[in-house]
């Protein structure tokens, strides 16, 4: 019984890890071409983290945001990557992404 749990647990961690290294749950804020803004399920890209979004790019990249910035990264990663899933916009999500910054553009 011990070691069907073990199993398990270890089948678990495994399938996490691998999760967290090779998908993003990329945020895209509402902005004018995405009203409602999105959140998408992608293969990582090199400069991508697990939870990301344009703007938390653009500050780890240039130390700030700006549309032409945000538009940059937002058409590079969809544009680069395979949409495994489409989700409505979080909040939640959006500030990890950011460290807890909320910008208005």
């Amino acid at each position: 019984m011990k070691t069907k749990i073990s199993i398990v647990i270890a089948t678990i961690a495994i399938l996490v890890a691998v999760i967290c290294t090779q998908i993003t749950v990329f945020v895209i804020p509402p902005i004018g071409a995405v009203p409602e803004g999105k959140t998408l399920i992608i293969p990582r890209l090199n400069k991508t983290e697990f939870i990301d979004s344009s703007d938390g790019m653009c500050e780890r990249i240039q130390g700030g945001v700006s549309l032409l910035c945000r538009g940059m990264v937002m058409g590079a990663v969809v544009g680069e990557s395979k949409i495994l899933l489409r989700l409505p916009y979080s909040s939640w999500l959006y500030s990890i992404s950011t460290g807890g910054k909320t910008y208005t553009h």
